[in-house]
């Protein structure tokens, strides 16, 4: 049981997650989920009683994995059978308690969104960016965007503060959802998936026929995109990503590239100068510094 339970930690690890110190097999435990500080409980997970599998996830992102013991000699296909019904028997309270925590949080979302009121053009966030308010609102003084799915219904709502720092509401759905920047979701026939709303307002403001849709994060990109590509398939999707060439692995650009070949779309990322600074990332990074100088 121990080496088992060393290898089920070891998986929820590999997703990103740090699982909690005691597992007790039969119970459901919630803990901390990818990149969420201590007091977080979006990271859930249950080790079946003889911790021959398991499954876990995160709710802020979506994560959903099943596990399964390695041992010497292969499953039998009753055993199989038997081992993907007791994933989905424990996957159905999980599921339920996703759904309703989606709801409450869409709830809270639309009775903030009716008390927030037009964002002024002169906010410091959109000042420091260079981009025009595009449908954002304020609530307290924070600017306030819509999380929506692709059915159109408000799932979430994205604060950005005016130190550019940015939360979700928590609880809320993310995954396959987007911040709506520009553009008519009707019939387009041009979509441009971005990471961040100040991103898709530049882009926006460069091109104004188009619809540009935000993912809030790179790990967002390839569900929106995909979504995207049901929703319109005869449109020419392009996926702008971020360019993080300071990073390992180059993150944004990493999970731009996935997004755009999952989902038949194009792939755009900042064309450098030559003298740009390493640290600008994306396409507002770009035109806030052609616009000041290059400087």
């Amino acid at each position: 049981m121990n080496d088992a339970l060393s290898q089920f930690k070891d998986a929820i690890r590999d997703a990103g997650m740090e699982p909690p110190e005691t597992i007790e097999p039969g119970k459901f435990h919630r803990f901390p989920g990818v990149d969420k500080s201590n007091g977080n409980t979006a990271g859930w997970c249950t080790l079946f009683e003889d911790g021959l599998g398991g499954c876990f996830g995160d709710w802020s992102s979506g994560l959903s994995e099943t596990w399964q013991a390695k041992r010497n000699t292969p499953f039998s296909r009753a055993e199989r059978v038997a081992f993907a019904r007791r994933i989905e028997a424990a996957k159905q309270p999980v599921e339920a308690e996703r759904n309703a925590r989606w709801a409450d949080a869409a709830k809270r979302a639309a009775m903030i969104w009716d008390a927030t009121t037009p964002a002024p053009g002169n906010h410091p966030y959109l000042i420091r960016k260079r981009i025009q308010p595009h449908g954002a609102r304020r609530h307290r003084g924070v600017l306030t965007l819509p999380v929506m799915g692709f059915t159109g219904r408000l799932t979430n709502l994205q604060f950005i503060a005016a130190d550019g720092s940015k939360r979700l509401l928590s609880g809320g759905h993310k995954r396959g959802c987007f911040i709506p920047v520009a553009g008519d979701r009707e019939n387009p026939a041009r979509v441009i998936i971005c990471e961040g709303w100040a991103t898709g307002c530049t882009l926006a403001e460069d091109e104004p026929a188009v619809l540009v849709l935000a993912a809030i994060d790179a790990g967002n990109l390839k569900p929106v995109a995909t979504a995207a590509r049901r929703r319109w398939p005869p449109a020419e999707l392009v996926i702008a990503g971020d360019d993080d060439r300071l990073t390992a692995g180059n993150h944004g650009a990493t999970k731009a590239q996935a997004a755009a070949m999952a989902s038949g779309a194009l792939l755009a990322l900042p064309q450098w100068p030559e003298d740009a600074p390493k640290h600008l990332t994306d396409f507002n990074d770009l035109a806030g510094w052609l616009a000041g100088g290059g400087a």
